[in-house]
C-alpha cells in the first residue's frame, strides 16, 4: 500500500510524460495506491478554476480513502514532538501523512526531502 503525496500528485496531473506519472500509473494499476484527506486539501486548494478541482476530484475518489482517527492524531504529535526536540519542524500536513501511513503500514511516495526526516517511516522508491 502506497500513500502519493502532493508532491507526486502534482507531477501527475501536470507532467505527463515524468517518471512519477508512470509510477502512479502502475501503483493504480496494481491496486497499490491509497489516497488522504490531507492531499485532497491541498490539490484542491491549488486549483484556479472549479473544472479542475472537479477534475481531480474525479481522479482521486476511486482510489481506496484512509480516513483520520484519533489515533492517527495522537501519532502525529508524537511524531512532531520528538522531531522538535532534534531541532527539526516539518509542515504539519506532512506530519499528519507520515502518521497515516506509519498507522496503516504504507510506504510514502514523495518527491519531498521532508518525509526523509521521519524515523521509521517508509518511502516509495519506484
Amino acid at each position: 500500500m502506497v500513500i502519493a503525496d502532493t508532491s507526486v500528485w502534482i507531477e501527475f496531473f501536470n507532467r505527463p510524460e515524468s517518471k512519477e506519472k508512470r509510477s502512479m500509473d502502475f501503483l493504480i494499476d496494481e491496486n497499490q495506491l491509497v489516497f488522504v484527506g490531507p492531499v485532497l486539501m491541498e490539490l484542491l486548494q491549488g486549483c484556479r478554476t472549479s473544472k479542475d478541482a472537479d477534475l481531480i476530484f474525479n481522479h482521486v475518489s476511486a482510489l481506496p480513502f484512509l480516513e483520520m482517527s484519533l489515533s492517527t492524531w495522537q501519532r502525529t504529535g508524537e511524531i512532531s514532538a520528538s522531531l522538535r526536540r532534534k531541532g527539526t519542524t516539518l509542515p504539519t500536513i506532512d506530519l499528519i501523512i507520515a502518521a497515516l501511513a506509519m498507522e496503516h503500514d504504507a510506504e510514502v511516495f514523495t518527491v519531498d526531502p521532508h518525509f526523509q526526516k521521519i524515523p521509521g517511516l517508509k518511502l516509495y522508491k519506484p
